[in-house]
């Protein structure tokens, strides 16, 4: 099956490729952008996705994700902001955490996607964790230095993109609208 993915994000495209091997991903390659303007992750992929099935054509399945980290310390911020929460958002939330002991923290990943007839799907997948004291590994990209999934010491980036492909709340977010897709 081919799936457009309404993003300009090719980091996002390699983990849709690795969680869901058996379709055709590509991004979507439509003018303009979008404004993410909404109150949820889920509000954001539905304006992605809306936008993608807009501009993309009527035989292809669509979809639009939002993610980003929740800090339980921080009150869930920056939650939906997370993306453009500050030029380098690990060294301000390592700088908001400085010398807090709830370093507790979670993924979230939002997808909305559209079938070819137009209808809705949409799919959740969340990482649990914590924020590390210091960045550490070289592998995956935003907050990935320093988020240490629950059950691990290492984090995410030292984990590698490997683990990140079967592990990560991008992927579990995936595999859930695939099985969704599939079935509507």
């Amino acid at each position: 099956m081919k799936l457009l993915l309404a993003s300009r994000n090719p980091n996002k495209l390699t983990e849709f490729r690795s969680a869901l091997p058996d379709w055709e991903i590509d991004l979507l390659a439509a003018p303009g952008e979008q404004v993410e303007d909404g109150e949820t992750f889920a509000d954001n992929a539905r304006i992605k996705a809306r936008y993608g099935r807009d501009h993309a054509p009527r035989d292809t399945w669509v979809a639009g994700e939002d993610s980003g980290i929740e800090v339980a310390a921080l009150a869930g911020r920056p939650g939906v902001e997370s993306a453009r929460w500050a030029a380098d958002g690990v060294t301000r939330l390592l700088f908001e955490l400085d010398g807090v002991e709830d370093r507790r923290a979670r993924y979230v990943c939002e997808i909305v996607g559209f079938t070819p007839a137009g209808d809705e799907v949409t799919a959740t997948g969340t990482l649990e964790g914590e924020i590390a004291l210091e960045p550490r590994g070289n592998e995956g990209f935003g907050y990935d230095p320093i988020f240490v999934p629950v059950g691990e010491t290492a984090t995410v980036a030292e984990l590698g993109d490997a683990w990140k492909a079967e592990h990560s709340h991008r992927a579990r977010a995936a595999r859930a609208l695939s099985a969704a897709l599939t079935s509507a």
